[in-house]
């Protein structure tokens, strides 16, 4: 394996240079004979110069693998990382191991770094936060700052999938300042990228002045650069927020404004999206033929896969619960899988009631035992999250059950 000095003076020999006429002006002569006989390590400023006196890219003289190969390399790694299939973070861990320990400098290296890491911890291999940390440091010398912060939101995510929302929030907003320490400004996207998952993190524990507070000054920066990024995450945030506080009008405003964001960027998930809030509230306001009508139409347009699905299929079970079509009502609910990918309190607390109107459906048919059983795997699932209208139904409704 070639050292730097190796490396700089075969590269000074192929184009034929002196010692002397390599140190130029910058470098002594003595001191890059140092270097080359790997007796004295250039700085960082050195080696940029060194470089740019043989013609070549700093990282053809850290890595024993050139820039091109790396570029292919990353080119398979992004498609690998990208790709829907659970099996290729394996794979693209065996594609980039070879490489890791040549990884030292420059953007491929540093993306290589990346995702080699995230795909460390997808295969739950502990040592994945290593990596990380030399992709961040490569990312910071480059001043990368949406690759820095990308980072920083996925340790923050990392605890925030665990559940553990406490930590998540302080690990993001303490990324968040350490990125905002060294930029006085920041990219648009790095902004709202911190600002969307921080009135995220906000809501998941509970703090709702907070969260509305960032989730809204996000809003209006979009508008102001007239951006449309993020703006259908906000918004859903905007509506979710609406619907756990019951504030029909805030849901019903910004639902509308994700439809016509929908039908602007022609995407189904918002239109799908909508749907589901308009259902929820006309089974709040127990207008049941209404929340099925729309409930139906929609389901005639999803896939098996659709992320939307188990929502439906909760506002379909209670709708049927309010007409008294008990046994109906249970074969929708019982279709209710929640996706492992779900992690916030919100889509939780929708999703982990479609117990307690199963144990409704049994109370009335008769099935006590069978109802305080559903009634209870509902209040140990709604437990551990924080305070939300559903939790409380979950609660009211196990004691419903369990008095008979």
């Amino acid at each position: 394996m070639a050292t730097l000095g190796e490396r700089i003076r075969t590269l000074r020999k192929q184009k034929k240079l002196t010692l002397e006429a390599l140190a130029g002006k910058e470098l002594t002569k003595g001191m890059l004979s140092l270097i080359e006989n790997n007796k004295a390590n250039p700085s960082m400023e050195s080696l940029n110069y060194i470089a740019k006196q043989l013609d070549v890219e700093v990282s053809e003289l850290l890595e024993e693998v050139n820039v091109q190969e790396l570029r292919q390399v990353l080119e398979q790694a992004e498609k690998l990382y990208y790709a829907e299939s659970e099996d290729l973070d394996a794979d693209l861990i065996a594609l980039v191991k070879p490489y890791v320990d040549k990884l030292s400098y420059g953007y491929e290296a540093a993306r290589l770094l990346d995702l080699y890491s995230r795909s460390l911890y997808y295969e739950k291999k502990p040592d994945w936060q290593s990596y990380s940390v030399r992709a961040e440091k490569m990312y910071d010398e480059m001043n990368l700052v949406e690759k820095q912060a990308n980072i920083g939101i996925f340790r923050a995510t990392v605890k925030f999938v665990e559940h553990d929302y406490e930590r998540a929030l302080e690990i993001l907003l303490m990324e968040r300042k350490k990125i905002e320490t060294k930029y006085a400004f920041l990219p648009a996207i790095t902004r709202l990228d911190f600002d969307y998952n921080e009135a995220v993190f906000y809501f998941a524990i509970g703090n709702t002045d907070n969260a509305i507070e960032v989730m809204q000054r996000a809003i209006d920066f979009s508008k102001e650069q007239r951006m449309f990024y993020r703006t259908d995450a906000l918004y859903r945030l905007a509506v979710g927020h609406g619907m756990m506080s019951f504030d029909k009008q805030q849901a019903e405003y910004y639902a509308k404004k994700l439809l016509q964001f929908g039908e602007f960027a022609e995407d189904i998930e918002a239109t799908l999206f909508h749907g589901f809030t308009t259902a929820y509230f006309f089974n709040y306001d127990q207008e049941y033929i209404k929340a099925l009508n729309i409930i139906d139409q929609n389901l005639a347009i999803m896939n098996k896969e659709n992320i939307h699905l188990p929502f439906y299929y909760v506002e379909k079970g209670k709708a049927l619960y309010g007409l008294g079509k008990l046994e109906e009502a249970l074969h929708s609910l019982d279709k209710v899988i929640v996706p492992l990918h779900i992690h916030h309190p919100y889509d939780l607390s929708f999703l982990y009631v479609m117990d307690s109107y199963k144990a409704l459906c049994h109370k009335r048919l008769g099935n006590i035992e069978k109802a305080v059983h559903l009634a209870k795997i509902a209040v140990d699932n709604i437990k551990p999250l924080p305070r939300t209208p559903m939790q409380d139904f979950i609660f009211e409704t196990y004691e419903e059950c369990y008095n008979g």
